[in-house]
């Protein structure tokens, strides 16, 4: 045998700003990850080894957004050291939750929150991997769906392309025959325009999609937000509605400010 055949994938597993939540759900896969364990080597996890080999990696799972001047120099070396990199989560792909400061003055929020803000040393905005680094692939969610990573592991080993859904979260509540709630029940849903890997589970249970997933192939966010303001939803709603866990993704943040120039 060869010691191309013999080589197994190194990957390795970098945190940012985050919540910790998308390298939990790896950790929840470890079953489904049990039929690609023994082919590939995790090579640096913190979240779960204490044994951290050094890079080169194959493949490098980034979670979190870039929040720091130190985040920023990181970024740069994991991006060095892997030769193909993936972000995982909602944090990572589109600033996350705590990109929603990107809107206001961060020195008045450290204020509040520390007694002692000049030791505190961050970013004006919090921004997702791809505004620093180039990226392979992204996985989206909040957190990401286990399956989905599974696949694209997979995928990835067998030197095929991850069949990952970019269509909306629509199709997963017709094939779950959910009862639509935007038709409905009128409410805000952002189901139309995020891309699906949920399963529709907000819609299913009566509650409109907060976008977990982030934006769709191609949304017409701007006509959503429209659409939104004809069911009697005044600006601030809409906002609130697209600023939540992909507030500072392209497409969302277009709708919204859409909004607060009228």
């Amino acid at each position: 045998m060869s010691s191309d055949a013999k080589h197994k994938p190194k990957i390795a597993v970098f945190k940012f700003a985050s919540c910790d939540g998308c390298q939990l759900s790896l950790l929840d896969a470890e079953e489904h990850l049990l039929a690609v364990a023994g082919a590939v080597d995790i090579a640096y996890f913190p979240e779960a080894s204490r044994r951290m080999l050094k890079g080169p990696y194959d493949i490098g799972l980034v979670e979190g957004s870039v929040t720091t001047h130190h985040d920023a120099q990181r970024i740069q070396q994991a991006r060095r050291q892997c030769r193909t990199l993936v972000t995982i989560g909602a944090c990572a792909t589109a600033g996350g939750i705590q990109a929603l400061r990107n809107w206001n003055d961060v020195n008045e929020f450290v204020s509040y929150v520390y007694s002692n803000p000049d030791y505190i040393q961050t970013l004006k905005q919090s921004t997702p991997i791809a505004e620093h680094v180039p990226v392979d692939f992204e996985l989206r969610g909040c957190p990401i769906n286990k399956y989905q990573l599974v696949e694209f592991i997979a995928a990835t080993l067998a030197g095929r392309k991850p069949n990952i859904p970019t269509y909306s979260v629509c199709l997963e509540c017709k094939r779950r025959a959910a009862i639509c709630v935007a038709v409905a029940r009128g409410l805000a849903c952002l189901g139309p325009v995020t891309q699906a890997g949920c399963g529709a589970i907000c819609p299913a249970y009566g509650r409109g999609c907060y976008g977990c997933f982030g934006p769709m192939e191609n949304p017409n966010a701007k006509a959503l937000a429209r659409r939104f303001a004809e069911l009697g939803n005044d600006r601030e709603q809409i906002l609130r509605a697209f600023r939540n866990f992909n507030a500072w993704s392209w497409q969302f943040r277009a709708a919204t400010e859409e909004r607060e120039q009228q």
